[in-house]
């Protein structure tokens, strides 16, 4: 999708939590729809770049990648690896 350059960063976070708790699969809404309400207002702007580049992939892909069944593309991994850490700590939690 890329950045909008008129769009503050307040906008861009709102339309990336929707993205987030709107994915098509229920287990990538709740893992990405967390992350995004706890974690995505603090990345900077290189990380919030990563992680809207991370959200343009298939959801069965992300799925894949955070549940260890496949290894995801390198270029993904920081963005990814953010995801997963705070996906297992909540997780750890229950």
């Amino acid at each position: 999708m890329g950045i909008i350059m008129s769009e503050t960063r307040e906008i861009r976070l709102k339309r990336l939590k929707i993205r987030s708790w709107r994915r098509g699969i229920k287990e990538m809404d709740l893992i990405l729809g967390a992350y995004a309400d706890e974690c995505m207002a603090s990345l900077s702007d290189s990380e919030l770049n990563a992680h809207e580049t991370l959200m343009d992939e298939q959801d069965l892909d992300l799925y894949s990648w955070i549940t260890g069944q496949f290894d995801c593309p390198e270029e993904l991994k920081k963005a990814l690896k953010r995801v997963k850490a705070h996906y297992l700590e909540k997780n750890a939690q229950a």
